[in-house]
């Protein structure tokens, strides 16, 4: 791979994250999804991760705060099932995003 193309993965890598923590997931749970919906290792999923957390620390301090507030789940926040859903549909538009600029 290419530096351009490594340097596409991760940013795609880092959107799906960013995904994740829309949907309230844990490091674990990320890591999951993305191997399952995304076909991404869950040792790249943790690496990025880890490297989010190092450059954002107060925000991972505050959304493990809210993470910790949460006893119950609220009626706001999004199902399993769902949140996977969501992240199928965003794996998707990304591919095909990245095919539509190769053909270009």
């Amino acid at each position: 791979m290419g530096d351009h193309s490594s340097s596409s993965y991760i940013h795609m890598v880092q959107h799906l994250i960013e995904k994740c923590l829309i949907f309230g997931m844990t490091k674990e749970e990320c890591m999951e999804a993305l191997c399952k919906h995304a076909n991404i290792k869950p040792v790249i999923t943790s690496t990025v991760w880890t490297e989010l957390e190092k450059v954002n620390m107060e925000f991972f301090e505050y959304y493990w705060k809210l993470r910790s507030d949460r006893y119950v789940r609220k009626p706001d926040q999004m199902s399993e099932p769902m949140a996977n859903k969501q992240i199928q549909k965003t794996v998707f538009d990304l591919k095909s995003e990245s095919s539509k600029r190769q053909d270009e």
